[in-house]
């Protein structure tokens, strides 16, 4: 073992670092490693393009740039902005050269608009330990990444994906991972990217497995992408085109992004959320994206491939927890009534809800906020491959952060990969978040990417069932999802 690992990739030889020598959790890491040209100048809004080779060794011991460039100090996952041109990269850690390991390709979140490849939480150590390679990948955020452009390609994030997974069957042999034992997986966004990808014909060679957690599913309707398009240029006085946005900087396409999409703020924007869904995020273009994610799994697209995925219990309950003195002061079917119109339907998720009403309204509409957006998602998901005969397994994450007082989004994530002594993780976990608990996940998480089964029954065993983890009751329960049938 040396200090400077060097390996040959297909573009050109990249030198990495060696950690924590002597111990169990011994890994090289790889990072900043280009798997496309930056996207700039001509190459701005265009699909990624593979990169000059080189012969040199290239440093790769420090992250590369970042599509995000103002870092998220007050996010609940750190998120650091690395400035520079070249922003499509991928990170790789591995616990050995010369292996056959299998592969987590993660994808981070950020609501497609914000996150990083690079934050200390998805450093892939522990799961390294535990014999798994490792590989976490940038893409193109906001409207360059998603954005309609007449006369660009669409999906221009997606299309990154897509590349960072082609480099990955490309080069990750070098590395120690076996390309045909990929798990893709990632959280909120990334979870959503995800599902994107299971559900894309032209993507079903590039991966063999997903994990997607609090997955956020945007599938922009092509005349709603347009539309928003058309809103920047016109704000950005420019026409809707690839030269009018061009002219555009990226600093000022990002001052515009929120007035072209949800320019109110705290309950407005909720609203706008739960009415329009996801402003920026995987469109369904007609071409690369030619339906909804969901229909496309109905089909039976990515049937061959094993599916984890689940959510926290209260996503999004913060978000309502801002507007409590406002909530408390009207009725649960009052407040619901703007998004439930049929009485019928309002009815029945306020009897599955009842020990959430009880809590008061801030408990009831955000967890409403969360079913509708993340945990929904779950049966519907489930139910869609189960009747493609696709194998699936789903959790339900309960355990309540004593800071936040909720089992809120993002809150799981360093318990998936045992970083519960990562930065600012007891900024949201506390000071003794339970080990057990991320003993538990991380290791479901690595018997799934190893074997393909976390260790509980699959969903089509009793369509609803789902591990619990950090509940009061019993670890596997077959009514997990009930509360939120009556908005399937």
């Amino acid at each position: 073992m040396t200090d400077s690992p060097i390996v040959q990739t297909a573009s050109g030889p990249v030198r990495g670092f060696w950690r924590d020598h002597g111990t169990p959790e011994a890994s090289a890491a790889f990072l900043g490693i280009p798997f496309a040209k930056p996207p700039v100048g001509d190459l701005r809004f265009e699909a990624p393009t593979p990169p000059e080779p080189w012969t040199q060794p290239l440093d790769a011991t420090a992250y590369g740039a970042t599509a995000l460039r103002i870092s998220g100090v007050d996010n609940l996952i750190p998120e650091p902005a690395v400035p520079g041109k070249s922003t499509l990269n991928v990170n790789v850690f591995t616990p050995a050269l010369g292996c056959s390991l299998p592969v987590l390709v993660w994808i981070h979140g950020g609501g497609y608009t914000e996150g990083s490849p690079a934050s200390p939480w998805y450093d892939g150590a522990r799961f390294n330990r535990d014999g798994v390679v490792t590989v976490t990948i940038s893409y193109r955020l906001g409207f360059d990444g998603f954005g309609y452009i007449e006369g660009a390609p669409a999906n221009r994030g997606v299309r990154d994906w897509i590349a960072a997974l082609e480099w990955v069957q490309q080069n990750i042999a070098s590395f120690g991972g076996d390309p045909s034992r990929v798990t893709i997986g990632g959280q909120s966004a990334g979870g959503g990217g995800v599902l994107t990808l299971l559900g894309m014909p032209q993507t079903q060679h590039l991966f063999h497995q997903a994990i997607s957690l609090s997955g956020a599913l945007a599938d922009v309707p092509l005349p709603t992408a347009r539309a928003r398009a058309e809103r920047i240029a016109e704000l950005g006085d420019v026409a809707p085109d690839v030269d009018g946005f061009r002219r555009l900087t990226e600093r000022r396409i990002r001052q515009l992004q929120p007035k072209a999409a949800t320019p109110r703020k705290g309950i407005g924007m909720v609203r706008d959320l739960l009415t329009d869904g996801l402003p920026w995020g995987p469109m369904v273009d007609g071409e690369l994206i030619t339906r909804p994610t969901v229909d496309s799994l109905a089909a039976g697209v990515g049937a061959d491939k094993p599916l984890l995925l689940g959510a926290t219990d209260d996503e999004f309950t913060m978000v309502a927890e801002r507007e409590g003195g406002k909530l408390r002061r009207v009725p649960a079917g009052v407040l619901l009534m703007p998004f439930l119109r049929k009485r019928t339907v309002r009815r029945a998720y306020l009897a599955a809800n009842a020990a959430q009403r009880k809590k008061g309204g801030v408990a009831l509409v955000g967890r409403f906020i969360s079913d509708h957006v993340f945990r929904v998602l779950i049966p519907r998901v489930a139910e869609a491959r189960r009747e493609a005969g696709a194998a699936t397994w789903a959790y339900r994450f309960s355990w309540v952060s004593p800071v936040k007082g909720w089992a809120c989004h993002c809150l799981d994530v360093p318990f998936w990969f045992d970083g519960l002594d990562r930065e600012k993780v007891t900024n949201l976990a506390g000071p003794n978040p339970p080990q057990s608990l991320a003993d538990d996940m991380h290791g479901a998480a690595v018997h799934f990417i190893v074997d393909g089964d976390p260790g509980w029954p699959a969903w089509a065993t009793a369509p609803g069932i789902a591990r619990v983890f950090g509940g009061d009751g019993a670890e596997v329960a077959e009514d997990a999802y009930d509360s939120v049938l009556a908005l399937v």
